[in-house]
């Protein structure tokens, strides 16, 4: 036996030992075990998350004074928080649609992501809050802030996130005054209404379970559940 075969034997038997050890023979069966990629690696890389777009606008001495909206690209879900500066943040959950994502992340990609850009109009003009745009994908990151742009494509998702805020604000307050103040019901239906009316509302189909509720509910008062019926009743009939 020459060397080589001597010590292709050895590696041979080593590796048959292996196989046989009983460390091995105690793992799940082939059919539940890990891939032996993973065994040798770890776990697979998970893939990267998909892109993310933050409003935020703070402005002293408003209601409120914070709103911040954050929707993902590849994702209904997405996360509002509007408040005062002086609350906790509370962010919470709403959905968005996949066709006005769509349009916000085109919008978003006409300002290059917000690379680089200068988006405010400087010029001296009232403070109306600072505004903050923000593209995340991964560990890269843009954002611009700015009080007032003339841009035609930051004016059309600012109007699309700040109708989102309102939205949010107004089904906040039709389920607040379901569990507190049954009274003031019409009133806070009129202000949906009002906003309805003006095109402001970017996605009022979100408000229909609120609405069939408010309407079925014998506890609110007659014009209340009889406005709140119209109010479904048109906005299925406009969806």
């Amino acid at each position: 036996m020459n060397h080589s075969h001597a010590i292709r034997t050895l590696l041979i038997g080593a590796v048959c030992l292996l196989f046989n050890s009983p460390r091995l023979a105690a793992l799940p069966s082939p059919a539940l075990r890990a891939p032996r990629a993973a065994l040798l690696f770890g776990p697979a890389s998970q893939p990267a998350s998909g892109a993310k777009l933050t409003f935020r606008r703070i402005f002293k001495s408003s209601t409120p004074e914070f709103i911040e909206i954050t929707i993902r690209e590849d994702s209904d879900d997405a996360l509002f928080d509007i408040r005062q500066l002086d609350e906790d943040a509370s962010p919470a959950g709403f959905q968005v649609s996949s066709s006005l994502r769509a349009k916000m992340f085109s919008l978003a990609a006409q300002l290059n992501h917000f690379n680089a850009q200068d988006l405010d109009v400087h010029r001296k003009i009232a403070n109306l809050g600072e505004k903050t745009f923000r593209w995340e994908n991964g560990a890269e990151a843009h954002e611009v802030k700015f009080n007032y742009t003339l841009n035609t494509a930051a004016t059309q998702l600012l109007q699309i996130f700040e109708g989102l805020a309102r939205q949010q604000e107004l089904l906040m307050l039709l389920e607040r005054r379901m569990k507190y103040d049954r009274l003031g019901i019409n009133d806070a239906l009129l202000q949906f209404e009002t906003d309805l009316n003006r095109n402001l509302l970017q996605e009022p189909q979100r408000a229909l379970h609120t609405l069939d509720q408010i309407a079925s509910d014998s506890r609110f008062v007659e014009i209340g559940r009889q406005r709140a019926r119209a109010l479904a009743d048109r906005i299925r009939r406009q969806s």
